[in-house]
Formats: C-alpha cells, sequence, structure tokens
C-alpha cells in the first residue's frame, strides 16, 4: 500500500508539471583534512591563474609545449572523446522533441468487385513522439550532458599532466647532459690519473695495487659515462613521444633552468575548483544521479504521440491538384504491469552505479589531496637537502685536494686519493639528480594544484 500510494504521488506531482525524478544532487564532503601537512602560509596567484607560458620562461621548454599540444596522441583522443559526449549529448536533446519528417506512401489493394484500389498520400509525419511527463527524457539527456562535460574535464586534466609530464621530462634530459659533462671531466681525470700511474709503475715509483686501483676507477667512469648516455637517449625518446613528432632541428637554444615561481598551495577546497580531474569525477557523479532519474520514470506510463497531415488521391497527378485533405492521429500509453523485475533492477543499478560514483568522486579528492601534500614534503625538505649536498661537495673536493697533496708527499697512499676521488664523483651525480628533483618537485606542485590549463593555443 505504502508503495502505491509513493507512486501515485509521484503520478499526481508528474501530470502537473513534474520535469525529473532525479534525486536532488547535493555535493559530498570533502573526506579530507582541512589544511594540508607542511604547507606554507604564503601569498600569490594561485597555480591555475598562471598559465604555463608565464610558469615556463625557457623558450625551448616553451616550444616542446607548443608542439606536443598540437601533436600529442593521447591529447588528440581527449579532443575526440569531447566531440564524442557532444554529440551523444545532441542524440539525447533530440529525443525532446518530435521528428517531423515528409512522406509519400502508395497503397493498391483488389476490391470485392475484382478493381484495383489505389490511393497515395503525401505528408508531414510525426513518430513516436515521447510525452516526457515524468521526466525520462530529460533525465537521460542531464545524464549526456554531465558526461560531455565530463569529458571538457578529462580533456583539461590531460594537457594538465601532458605539460607537467613533459616539463619533467625535459628536466631530467638537462640533468642527463649536466651527468654528462662532470662523468667524462671525471673521465679525463681519471684518464690522467692512470696514465701516470702506469708511468710510475713502470719507473719502479708505483706498486701493481696502486695501477689496478687506477684503471679500476677509470673503468668505473666509463661505466657511468655509457650509463648516463644510454639514459639521455631513453629520456629522449620519451621527450620525442610526448612531442608527438621527431624534434625539429631548429629549436631555440636551451637554457639551463636553475628555479621555477612558487606558488601558494591554498586550502584543499580550492582543488574542488582548480582540480580538472576531481571537477571531472563530480561531472560523472552528476550524470550517474541523473541516470535514477530515468530508471525511476520507467515505472511510470509512457505517452506517445504518433501523427500525419496532408493530400491522398488515387492518382499520382492528382495528389497536389485535387487530393483530398487526409490526417492521422495515433496516441498510445504504455503501463508497465509485468517485466519480471526489470524495472526495479534497473533502478538499483542506476543507484548503485551512483554510490560508486560517489565513491571515485571522493577518492578522486583524496588522490588530489596526497599528490598536493607530496609536493609540499618535496618543497619543505629539498631544499635543506640541496644545501647538504652541495656543502657535501665542496668537503669532497677539499678533500680530493688535500689528499692529493699528502700522497705526492707520501704522506698518505694511493688508496686514500682513490677513495677520495670516488667519494667527489658520487657526490657530483647526488648533487645533479638532487638540483633536477627540486626542479621537477615545482613542476609537480604546479601540475596538483590545476596549474598548466590555458585557453590560449587550444
Amino acid at each position: 500500500m505504502k508503495r502505491a500510494a509513493f507512486f501515485a504521488g509521484l503520478t499526481g506531482a508528474a501530470l502537473i508539471g513534474c520535469s525529473s525524478m532525479a534525486p536532488t544532487y547535493v555535493r559530498p564532503e570533502a573526506p579530507v583534512a582541512a589544511t594540508f601537512p607542511q604547507a606554507q602560509a604564503a601569498t600569490g596567484t594561485p597555480a591555475s591563474d598562471i598559465p604555463w607560458q608565464q610558469f615556463f620562461v625557457d623558450v625551448r621548454l616553451r616550444r616542446l609545449i607548443e608542439l606536443a599540444l598540437a601533436n600529442n596522441r593521447d591529447l588528440r583522443v581527449a579532443v575526440l572523446n569531447i566531440e564524442q559526449a557532444r554529440a551523444q549529448f545532441d542524440v539525447r536533446r533530440a529525443d525532446e522533441w518530435p521528428t517531423v519528417s515528409a512522406g509519400l506512401t502508395g497503397s493498391r489493394q483488389p476490391t470485392g468487385t475484382g478493381s484495383v484500389n489505389t490511393l497515395i498520400t503525401a505528408g508531414v509525419q510525426v513518430t513516436a513522439y515521447e510525452l516526457d511527463l515524468f521526466g525520462r527524457v530529460r533525465s537521460l539527456a542531464d545524464t549526456a550532458l554531465a558526461q560531455y562535460l565530463a569529458t571538457d574535464e578529462a580533456r583539461k586534466a590531460a594537457q594538465i599532466s601532458l605539460i607537467g609530464t613533459l616539463a619533467s621530462t625535459y628536466l631530467a634530459l638537462q640533468a642527463d647532459d649536466e651527468l654528462l659533462r662532470v662523468t667524462r671531466q671525471t673521465l679525463a681525470t681519471r684518464n690522467d690519473s692512470a696514465r701516470l700511474t702506469r708511468l710510475r709503475f713502470d719507473n719502479g715509483a708505483s706498486s701493481q695495487l696502486d695501477l689496478r686501483q687506477a684503471e679500476s676507477l677509470q673503468a668505473q667512469a666509463e661505466v657511468a659515462l655509457a650509463q648516463t648516455q644510454r639514459q639521455r637517449a631513453l629520456d629522449l625518446n620519451a621527450l620525442t613521444l610526448l612531442v608527438g613528432q621527431p624534434l625539429p632541428d631548429d629549436l631555440p637554444v636551451a637554457a639551463p633552468i636553475t628555479a621555477l615561481p612558487d606558488v601558494p598551495a591554498g586550502v584543499p577546497s580550492d582543488l574542488l575548483a582548480r582540480r580538472p580531474d576531481v571537477r571531472q569525477a563530480e561531472q560523472q557523479l552528476i550524470a550517474a544521479n541523473a541516470n535514477i532519474g530515468a530508471a525511476r520514470a520507467a515505472f511510470f506510463p509512457r505517452i506517445t504521440l504518433t501523427g500525419s497531415a496532408g493530400t491522398a488521391s488515387n492518382q499520382l497527378g492528382g495528389l497536389f491538384k485535387s487530393g483530398t485533405f487526409a490526417w492521422s492521429f495515433a496516441p498510445q500509453l504504455l503501463q508497465p504491469i509485468f517485466d519480471a523485475g526489470r524495472n526495479e533492477g534497473n533502478l538499483k543499478l542506476a543507484q548503485v552505479a551512483r554510490d560508486i560514483a560517489v565513491a571515485q568522486y571522493e577518492k578522486a579528492i583524496q588522490s588530489a589531496f596526497r599528490e598536493v601534500a607530496d609536493a609540499l614534503a618535496g618543497r619543505a625538505t629539498l631544499g635543506e637537502q640541496l644545501r647538504a649536498q652541495l656543502a657535501q661537495v665542496t668537503a669532497e673536493q677539499d678533500r680530493v685536494r688535500l689528499s692529493d697533496l699528502r700522497y705526492r708527499n707520501g704522506a698518505a697512499s694511493y688508496l686514500d686519493l682513490l677513495d677520495a676521488q670516488r667519494s667527489l664523483f658520487a657526490a657530483q651525480q647526488a648533487l645533479v639528480q638532487l638540483q633536477a628533483l627540486g626542479l621537477q618537485n615545482s613542476v609537480a606542485l604546479y601540475r596538483v594544484l590545476g596549474g598548466g590549463w590555458s585557453t590560449t593555443l587550444q
């Protein structure tokens, strides 16, 4: 009885102008803390309001980003997905209007007297137009609209991800070049050291152990050079894939990037408006919510109208001259009585899909929060780590100088000098990698705060 009263009430509401049976959409609470950990009280322009053309000042990098926006295949697929969703929305929206067609039909039937009765009609027809009293068609259109908006947000998220990934790869390539410079310089020093040690050994001024140690250190530098060259080739291949075409020969000269603008983190609630992937998840939730309205409306009668108007004649030549006016009107009402639980199942399916979309939306917020927190943790610690690494390199350089002086004066073994050289090379490699990591973390913070989307160069 309660169920019958519920549906009777909904029927009455629909008949007086109900437009949708979808639940009222309420944005879920963000399941994250009110503030970011390790967030500094910084002021300035939010990352989402800084175009990538202003954030990245290196002209070579900016040129590569322009090429990637024009040629990257993942971004191209994201754009085509928008067109596909827009077409789907147009189809659903068209269902809200009657389809009017021009028609010409003819029929010939034998009569009881042995003659043939010919009838030719021409006019306009409306076929199975649904009166959307219960909002089923409108809910489906709302679902398609939200899905279209979700694909648009997905395109923005794809562009942000592309720009961030390309910038990080570009910085890795710059780090590879610096590592190659350090490694070649180290290899040249070790080649000289091995040559001098062999000369001393040949003249009895050095032991075979010293010679083998020098040759080992020389081979170690050669191994590091080959590894760095291979890594540079891999990073170059990754950059080429992101750009979507072979890198042009006329690219501007690269300028070493030593710093990137700092951006304020804001509060987690800002991510709801600044992150396209979060907005995409919300639009998918809105679509699932609207789909419940269509599933609810399926319980109620569907009223369709079919009609035509035109002229009829028994001769084609007289159709538009002496033909008589003809019309037909055929309304149809279908009320579900027994469907073996199909409508119940569809409603349950729509409700579960909405619950899944809620969980996915909340997960998108949590993932965004975690990404920002990780980038802020990097910003809070990488600066101090870089200062300590610079101090270590300076100390190792002095150690190599002093060890070489002590060795030449017979106050230390050659092993002490080789150990100092090995430690200096490792510290120099770590410094280059740490500098690149700091810049990449700045790019990551800019990206996870919604930076990288711009309406230019679309």
